[in-house]
């Protein structure tokens, strides 16, 4: 794929710079806790921090392993999402890795300035509430998604030395 990193690179800013101005417009115009209405018995803006991982994982750990917890992971993660995005040639993959990586880093800034994470949009019907995420959420959701339709739908190329052609004995 040409200009996989041209690719990967914008879709890692892109997210970037819309989490981090999501965020800071969060941190900014809307107090802690405080809910915000858009759409009655679906979807509120809400200022919450989550100290653990997804769906409050570790959150009730002591604060300094999380914080080494969490920060190693991240960065294991980006390292290894690096790796891929070098040797894919798909473009699929490389949005998807993008995707994942760009999340990872946006948590990231969170957890190294806060040693939580800003989350702020919330989901719900009725009395049931999907719990709060942020944008970097998102993209880690839709790369992994991507990557799992990647997964299940793409046609692997025949193995060499079990072609048809190759599997018939001529006389």
């Amino acid at each position: 794929m040409k200009n996989k990193y041209l690719w990967g690179g914008s879709i890692i800013g892109v997210v970037l710079v819309l989490d981090q101005l999501s965020k800071y417009l969060i941190e900014t115009r809307v107090r802690l806790y405080e809910i915000i209405t858009v759409i009655p018995g679906f979807f509120n803006i809400t200022h919450v921090r989550n100290k653990g991982a997804a769906f409050s994982l570790f959150a009730g750990a002591p604060g300094a392993f999380r914080s080494v917890f969490f920060i190693s992971v991240s960065l294991v993660a980006i390292g290894v999402i690096a790796v891929l995005i070098k040797k894919t040639r798909e473009r699929l993959l490389v949005v998807s890795f993008s995707l994942i990586a760009s999340g990872a880093v946006g948590n990231l800034i969170d957890r190294v300035r806060y040693g939580e994470v800003v989350d702020f949009i919330q989901w719900y019907i009725e009395s049931w509430y999907w719990p709060s995420f942020n944008v970097a959420d998102s993209a880690i959701s839709i790369g992994v998604c991507l990557l799992a339709i990647d997964m299940l739908f793409r046609k692997s190329p025949p193995e060499e030395g079990n072609s048809k052609s190759q599997m018939t004995n001529p006389k």
